[in-house]
């Protein structure tokens, strides 16, 4: 082991099995590691973290998302690789050490988050929430006319991974599938036909089903706003499981109460948690879970995660370009 790396020390907070600490070993050339994930969390387990203090200071790299408030005290991190695709809070100004790296889990949440929305959609399409919610009052009742997406035209805003995962899925039941990205001439597996951001108010009366999967950024604020609903035909149903403030919430809620779209699904929300004086939670046709589409609750998420990590490990002891790299 070189002195250099003699002189590292990851922090790996996965909640790993014993082969699966080994094969970390055998990726980190030497550079030491101290585990301190629990196995018996893997499909439950919560961010952020709690690193013991003992190894902040000697930690110079993180594998795993600690309380962004507690980054000073890792005076000597030169990497940070999150279990999250978001990373917002890592890259405020001042978090973390200058120059610290910053790598992410994107691309292992594609099936799971996808398939959530999947889920999510149909569900408001069939009116099973409004059965689920008659079962608790024990209620016998007909919740009238449903919807069927074949040869609907599911609008895909934000085709990363993600998106690209659910057009795959809205194909494979005979829909259509447009997309909207920043750069429209990158195309994604499962969209049809891909647009720029300037043509999102025209194809908006199109959708059938939008389903959102964009990062936070100051141009996607509110993105679908009251003017933006308002253009959605009435039987229009709206997923999002990317960031919460995509959607203005209170247009949204005016938007349900009135019956001018079907039904809203949301595995995120802004604020989160949900203020329980939201008057989303009353709205029949809104769908809500706690943000948990993504997570670790898919084994083949954390399968998934591993194999991103690992290779990055073996690039950090190597010192070598990290994958999945959103700040040098």
């Amino acid at each position: 082991m070189g002195i250099e790396n003699a002189n590292k020390l990851i922090v790996n907070c996965l909640p790993l099995d014993e082969s699966e600490k080994q094969a970390f070993v055998k990726a980190a050339y030497g550079v030491p590691q101290e585990f301190v994930g629990d196995y018996a969390h893997r499909t439950d387990m919560v961010w952020p973290v709690s690193i013991p203090k003992e190894l902040r200071a000697k930690a110079t790299a993180v594998i795993g998302n600690f309380p962004p408030n507690e980054a000073a005290q890792f005076s000597r991190l030169e990497w940070l690789q999150t279990f999250s695709a978001g990373v917002d809070a890592y890259l405020k100004e001042g978090v973390l050490p200058r120059g610290t790296m910053v790598t992410n889990a994107s691309g292992a949440y594609g099936q799971s988050v996808s398939e959530h929305m999947f889920a999510m959609m149909w569900a408001l399409m069939k009116n099973i929430n409004q059965y689920a919610a008659n079962q608790c009052e024990h209620r016998w009742r007909d919740q009238g006319p449903v919807l069927s997406p074949a040869g609907g035209i599911a609008l895909v805003i934000g085709a990363g991974d993600i998106g690209s995962h659910f057009a795959r899925l809205a194909q494979g039941i005979g829909m259509r599938t447009f997309g909207v990205r920043r750069h429209a001439d990158m195309p994604a597996q499962g969209i049809e036909k891909m647009y720029g951001f300037e043509r999102l108010d025209a194809l908006l009366p199109l959708a059938d089903v939008v389903a959102l999967a964009v990062p936070r950024s100051p141009q996607t604020h509110h993105l679908l706003d009251a003017a933006r609903l308002s253009r959605l035909k009435g039987t229009a149903i709206v997923i999002n499981a990317g960031r919460g403030d995509v959607i203005d919430p209170d247009a949204l809620a005016e938007a349900l109460h009135e019956g001018r779209i079907h039904g809203a699904g949301l595995d995120v929300t802004e604020p989160e948690p949900l203020p329980e004086s939201s008057s989303l939670w009353n709205e029949p046709r809104c769908l809500i879970t706690p943000h948990v589409a993504g997570g670790n609750h898919l084994e083949r998420t954390s399968e998934r995660i591993i194999r991103i990590v690992q290779t990055n490990v073996s690039r950090y002891a190597r010192q070598q370009e990290l994958i999945n790299l959103v700040r040098r």
